[in-house]
């Protein structure tokens, strides 16, 4: 057993059980808030909103492991799923990281420093996000209204930059990707219900496919 295969190892070790823990930590307050103090709004309640809340983000349980992993690989998927904000931090941070680092993704190496990276960008997130419970709301008031409608694009500019710097790789599948992303927010929008989970379905599945399908052309010809 190589080094990285036993590191890897130890991280599903370590990892299952701060799963576990962030499980007890995200039920805990609600369970105390029922038994202690009595508060529940009652079984009727906790369903719906719990079956509301699945048809919204529960493909993202399947589809988010999928995508995610090339990219940040065995390490990085327990650090965002604990951390959270996985598109517009995590992800970014670990696609600069491999970049500056001049390791491909895929490797030992690049898996290290994807890691590195997003270790780093949650150290970074907790600083800014305790500078903002503290000054954020002074500073955020007292920003012109144009600024304010910038911060909005920050999200989009952050999806368009990963999403470029991937399409350099392989133009066929970027433009398949948009495509098939832009038809199915067509098609949802004819659909009864909140269905907007099928976007991220199928785009991410039927992308996958598609450039496997690409890789075995191309190893065909060689």
């Amino acid at each position: 057993m190589n080094i990285y295969k036993k590191y890897v190892d130890d991280v599903v070790k370590i990892g299952r059980l701060t799963m576990i823990l962030g499980m007890i930590a995200v039920l805990l307050p609600p369970f105390i808030m029922t038994f202690i103090f009595g508060f529940n709004p009652g079984i009727t309640a906790i369903i719906s909103g719990a079956i509301s809340q699945i048809s919204v983000s529960g493909a993202f349980y399947f589809s988010e492991p999928i995508s995610y992993y090339p990219i940040i690989g065995t390490t990085g998927l327990y650090i965002e799923t604990l951390s959270g904000n996985a598109v517009n931090m995590r992800i970014p941070a670990a696609v600069t990281s491999i970049e500056a680092s001049g390791y491909k993704s895929g490797t030992d190496e690049g898996s290290l420093m994807e890691t590195i990276g997003i270790a780093v960008s949650v150290y970074v997130g907790i600083f800014f996000v305790l500078a903002a419970t503290f000054l954020g709301q002074t500073l955020i008031a007292n920003l012109p209204a144009e600024i304010l409608r910038m911060l909005t694009l920050i999200i989009p500019a952050l999806y368009g930059g990963i999403f470029g710097q991937f399409a350099v790789k392989s133009y066929k599948t970027a433009l398949f990707a948009i495509t098939i992303a832009f038809i199915m927010t067509k098609v949802v929008g004819f659909l009864p219900g909140n269905m907007s989970f099928l976007i991220t379905l199928v785009s991410v599945f039927s992308t996958i496919a598609v450039a496997k399908t690409q890789l075995e052309t191309i190893n065909k010809n060689n």
